[in-house]
């Protein structure tokens, strides 16, 4: 068994039943066993601010599945809740559900449908911070340190950004 981590988002009808629904659906699957489930958190959209807030969260699960197989149930499970990748909507658009692949056990993969671990897990707060709420003593395998490390840095970061801005603003007055 090999431990995996599952980025969740809904921003479209009743969000917190959808991520139950998709949580309950990852239980079902056979060769996936869900160890932890995050709280959900309302966070901004990224890229087209004009669209509802999202609900996000985070499962860990333990798989004797090969990562393009557990994708490919992830992506039946996203269907069957209703999300229609095919009907035009922009990337980072509004959906009914959104299941990510985050981290699968030390495995880097690079093609064109699937990227281990998640490209941008260490710039997104949305993902990263449910991630290492339930698995923050999983390494990245491409940076070498905790998913509690990676969200550490994200808060530095983030003051940093702030500590600038004020500046800016200071500088203005």
């Amino acid at each position: 068994w090999e431990k995996a981590v599952i980025g969740l988002g809904s921003n479209l009808g009743n969000r917190k039943a959808l991520l139950a629904s998709a949580v309950a659906a990852l239980r079902r699957q056979p060769g996936v066993r869900v160890l932890r489930v995050s709280k959900w958190r309302r966070t901004a959209p990224v890229g087209d601010r004009r669209q509802p807030r999202f609900l996000n969260g985070a499962v860990l699960v333990a798989t004797r599945l090969p990562p393009s197989r557990l994708l490919l149930r992830m992506k039946r499970i996203e269907t069957v809740l209703g999300r229609d990748r095919f009907r035009g909507g922009a990337p980072g658009g509004p959906r009914t559900i959104d299941l990510d692949l985050l981290v699968h056990g030390a495995r880097v993969i690079r093609r064109p449908f699937l990227t281990l671990p998640h490209p941008r897990l260490h710039e997104r707060e949305f993902a990263l911070r449910p991630a290492a709420e339930i698995a923050g003593g999983l390494v990245h395998p491409v940076a070498g340190v905790t998913l509690r490390v990676l969200a550490s840095r994200l808060r530095v970061r983030g003051e940093r950004k702030r500590a600038a801005r004020d500046r800016r603003l200071s500088r203005r007055s």
